[in-house]
């Protein structure tokens, strides 16, 4: 696949308890690197429409580290070079984003991508050279019951919703009223990743007894300065934990979390129509408005960014059409290609050095339309100038296409441009012989211009 497009990894996690009691058997095989296939259990069903081909394919018996280092890790450093990067992960109730995203903080083992990014990211900033400056802001909010919600203020209950905008063509979107908070070390970001995992909505189901009834990001951003060579600029890292699509029979939903069922459902219904949409040839129109959830992921959606997809799903019986749900959006969302930059930010010298060359330009230009006005003058006015097209134009029209009438074309041309005995034409006096006056060729560099001799003055304008 092309690096401009969306990176799919898919992980499958071992069988839970819940899907043991139930009497599920295990119905995914993992063939790495990329390969992930359910066994049918209708044997007329297709073997071809259960295999799938990913980027990267985990099996249960993976390691945090090992999906770190091949989903996160290349994302992180491309933002801290200046580019927009997102990591999200996308599965069905309980089928482990959340441990995939966060995992166990105080264990080495199982901690979670945004823990490692944060270890990653300070690692590369304290390495740098002493003239690479790193600014490092951190934002979380949630997109519950589809209104933005502040993670980070005091309290969630009576917080007016975060306003999305965009900021102009090519400068992205934009979360009015959202929070940043700067950070200098990993402990600070993971204080605040504490307080935003305390206010962020979960409730209990029978799915999962954490079940998040919220979408979850994660926003860094990070502002790079090169004092040596006056370069700066500044990248945004979105990392997303969503909420899961559930079956509202199997996670015995009601009432509010019933509501909240919907909400998510339905705009995990929009992202994949908004992937459906950039993936058909024959779309005109990407429906990213039609949820928060996409509007906010624009640019992680065929946009300016680099994107990973961690799809996430169980291997049980018990889970097999969500499980062939989650493969087939995966393999959608490979398809997907996104236009990354750099984005560059100039700093008060780039700026300064850049108006000097401006001046310097808009001077020698102030100085080629001096001696051009002085010419014109010399030449009799813009009158004189009419009476030159003219002349060369009737030149032209008496003349055949040999030598010597082209020739006689470029002497009548000469003589009413001013040019006199044995004098040579300047590249400006040229100009007048230009298109749509050069009888010669339509190429500048290509016109022959004789200079007039004492024979030239039987030569008139006519």
């Amino acid at each position: 696949m092309s690096d401009r497009n969306v990176r799919v990894i898919c992980r499958i996690r071992p069988m839970n308890e819940k899907e043991l009691k139930s009497g599920g058997r295990c119905c995914v095989s993992v063939a790495p690197p990329q390969t992930v296939s359910v066994v049918a259990a209708n044997e007329r069903a297709s073997a071809d429409d259960r295999t799938f081909i990913f980027d990267r394919a985990f099996s249960e018996n993976s390691t945090q580290q090992e999906l770190f280092e091949v989903a996160a890790k290349p994302v992180v450093d491309s933002v801290l070079e200046g580019f927009n990067g997102t990591v999200f992960a996308y599965g069905q109730t309980s089928s482990g984003k959340t441990h995939t995203m966060e995992g166990v903080a105080d264990d080495t083992e199982l901690r979670g991508i945004i823990p490692r990014m944060v270890q990653h990211v300070f690692d590369v900033v304290g390495a740098a050279d002493k003239h690479i400056q790193y600014t490092l802001k951190v934002s979380i909010f949630e997109i519950y019951m589809e209104k933005v919600r502040d993670l980070l203020t005091a309290a969630t209950s009576g917080i007016p919703d975060i306003r999305i905008s965009e900021e102009g063509k090519g400068k992205g979107i934009v979360l009015k009223g959202l929070s940043e908070h700067a950070v200098a070390t990993g402990e600070e970001v993971w204080a605040l990743m504490v307080r935003g995992r305390e206010n962020r909505s979960v409730a209990v189901t029978n799915m999962n007894a954490h079940s998040s009834r919220s979408h979850m990001l994660f926003c860094l951003t990070v502002h790079k300065r090169d004092i040596r060579e006056f370069k700066s600029s500044v990248g945004k890292l979105y990392l997303v934990d969503l909420a899961g699509s559930e079956r509202v029979q199997k996670s015995g939903a009601e009432g509010t979390t019933l509501d909240e069922a919907k909400k998510i459902n339905l705009s995990l219904l929009t992202l994949g129509n908004v992937i459906n949409a950039l993936t058909d040839a024959s779309s005109r129109h990407v429906p990213y408005r039609d949820s928060k959830l996409t509007r906010v992921l624009q640019d992680s959606l065929g946009g300016n960014a680099k994107t990973t997809l961690i799809i996430t799903a169980s291997p049980s019986t018990y889970n097999e059409a969500e499980t062939l749900s989650t493969l087939r959006f995966g393999q959608r969302a490979r398809a997907i290609k996104n236009d990354a930059r750099v984005n560059q930010e100039y700093t008060v010298e780039e700026l300064k050095a850049l108006l000097a060359k401006a001046e310097k330009t808009i001077a020698r230009q102030a100085r080629e339309i001096e001696e051009l006005e002085r010419l014109v003058k010399r030449l009799g006015g813009t009158k004189r100038l009419s009476q030159v097209r003219d002349a060369v134009a009737m030149a032209t029209a008496d003349s055949d296409t040999s030598e010597d009438g082209a020739t006689k074309a470029t002497r009548h041309a000469a003589v009413a441009a001013g040019g006199g005995k044995g004098t040579g034409m300047r590249w400006y006096q040229r100009l007048w012989l230009c298109p749509p006056f050069a009888p010669l060729s339509t190429k500048r560099d290509e016109l022959r211009v004789v200079p007039v001799t004492s024979d030239a003055s039987s030569y008139t304008a006519e």
